[in-house]
């Protein structure tokens, strides 16, 4: 079963100059700020590539439910009405020894695709290049997934990038996936770069053979010059060093080429910025050369225009790749407006500060927390992992999912992000010009009036009719659509809610 909540109707002014007209369902309302939202469509970005999620850990979870659920999942991320995402981050997992005692948690014990032969010991077993090495019938669940996005989202649009938390555990000095007994010393063992970037770019040979897709990226590393990756820890991570990057990601470019494969390398999936900068400026000329995509994950803001200024002189395309988060002190709530206010303005702040021409969601559904007192508002959707495959499954979404539609159902591949004055205010125009969307996040406890000025559109003439549409997520709305009207006015002016995500979608009528 599956827990869906309905919206009601919200008064909302939609108001222009002295020749403008009023929206007949959108009463006026109190008056509110004004704020000036000062368009500059003379300073456009990068075609936006669009939104998606990694696979990890949940599609591992997932991916074994029944039919009627696994697909309403899919639906509501990847289809038509939900959240049409068109980006997936498949996970390809290293693999502890199948005698060590479980330890990771739920969806993160990600099977890797090797076998071990029967009777054999240590790490020194694997041979590549024997069939039998191989278990192509591994991560199922996963796979699963990766069928399911393939059916739902146009090859057009569909980009998909393979990533990497850890090696095998028999390529490691720990011999276990989720890192070194010292957490800032690297868990590949000495030499083993090659081995393990074979590993990878085998796997991904065969998934696109065997799914009929293709992979544009593959990242080898995940957040490698943190302290997060220690032997102890539930969930696969490897700590690396700029030097063990750089060797990491020249075996990767090399064994792609050799394989004949069209993917690139990503690199290096930071945790923030300024780490990603140290990284970078140790890399050598060779190595930036081989690398395809930048991508950095936005777990802190600090130094996002330095990336964006090392991507943009290097003329390479960067996403941020990964990004989830609850406001501090906040429990588990799937109605408290505080976390998708948080989700919005994070997103927000990317776009006009980092400028990446993809935005990626960490894992859109998460396990409900059993305990009010340490619990969390991550995830978009949220289920309990502990019921079995065959049980009875409730799926809670919440109004984080209706703050990610207010930016993905609107801002789509290939619009263009342009500048926008207001800090809160994110826009975009659509590739022929005549739709432009605005994307507001109002955290405040006082409704606001967004001030802009219609002549400017792209395409538009002075006293062309356009309509407007508004979609509001807030308290009692899930990215609904609260009014539109044909307005001819040379200036117009929005009131959106309190404590609310709102989209405003100008489109040009036929002329």
């Amino acid at each position: 079963m599956w827990g869906l909540r309905r919206a009601g109707i919200l008064a909302v002014l939609v108001a222009g100059g002295a020749t403008s007209v009023m929206a007949q369902v959108c009463p006026t309302v109190t008056a509110a700020q004004d704020i000036d939202v000062r368009p500059d469509y003379t300073r456009m970005g990068k075609p936006f590539e669009g939104w998606g999620t990694a696979l990890a850990w949940f599609a591992n979870v997932t991916g074994g439910y029944p039919d009627p659920v696994r697909n309403r999942l899919a639906d509501l991320l990847y289809g038509e009405q939900g959240l049409r995402w068109n980006i997936a981050r498949y996970n390809i997992g290293g693999g502890n020894a199948p005698d060590i005692q479980p330890y990771l948690r739920k969806g993160a014990d990600l099977p890797g695709f090797w076998r071990r032969p029967a009777g054999a010991t240590g790490q020194d077993w694997w041979r590549p290049d024997e069939a039998a090495m191989w278990d192509w019938s591994a991560d199922a669940r996963q796979r699963w997934w990766l069928d399911a996005i393939h059916d739902r989202v146009d090859n057009k649009v569909l980009i998909l990038e393979a990533f990497s938390n850890s090696p095998p555990y028999f390529m490691t000095q720990s011999g276990l996936v989720s890192g070194n007994d010292n957490r800032l010393d690297n868990n590949i063992k000495p030499g083993a770069s090659s081995a393990f970037a074979d590993y990878l770019v085998r796997v991904t040979a065969r998934l696109e053979q065997s799914h009929g897709v293709h992979f544009r990226t593959l990242s080898p590393v995940n957040e490698p010059a943190t302290p997060y990756w220690h032997a102890k820890n539930t969930q696969e991570g490897s700590h690396w060093t700029p030097e063990a990057q750089q060797e990491v990601i020249v075996a990767t470019a090399k064994a792609l080429g050799k394989a004949g494969l069209k993917t690139r390398v990503a690199a290096m999936d930071e945790t923030d910025s300024l780490t990603f900068i140290r990284n970078w400026q140790a890399y050598t000329p060779e190595t930036r050369a081989l690398i395809g995509q930048l991508n950095v994950h936005s777990y802190d803001t600090f130094g996002q225009t330095g990336v964006r200024d090392i991507a943009s002189s290097s003329n390479i395309r960067l996403w941020m790749s990964e990004n989830d988060l609850s406001p501090q002190n906040v429990r588990q709530d799937f109605d408290d407006m505080r976390p998708p206010l948080a989700l919005a303005e994070r997103i927000t702040l990317d776009l006009k500060k980092l400028k990446p021409v993809a935005w990626v969601f960490w894992q859109a559904v998460e396990n409900v927390s059993p305990d009010p007192q340490h619990s969390s508002n991550w995830g978009l959707i949220k289920m309990d992992y502990s019921v079995p495959d065959e049980g009875e499954h409730t799926l809670t979404i919440s109004r984080k999912y209706y703050a990610m539609a207010n930016f993905s159902r609107h801002i789509r591949p290939g619009y263009r992000l342009f500048e926008v004055a207001d800090m809160d205010t994110t826009g975009a125009v659509s590739p022929d010009g005549k739709t432009v969307v605005f994307v507001h996040v109002n955290a405040g406890p006082y409704a606001r009036n967004l001030k802009l000025p219609s002549q400017n559109l792209p395409s538009m003439k002075v006293g062309q009719a356009h309509h407007v549409e508004l979609y509001v997520t807030d308290a009692a709305h899930e990215a609904a659509r609260l009014c539109g009207d044909n307005l001819t006015a040379s200036g117009m002016s929005v009131q959106v809610p309190p404590q609310s995500i709102s989209t405003l979608v100008i489109t040009q009528a036929p002329s």
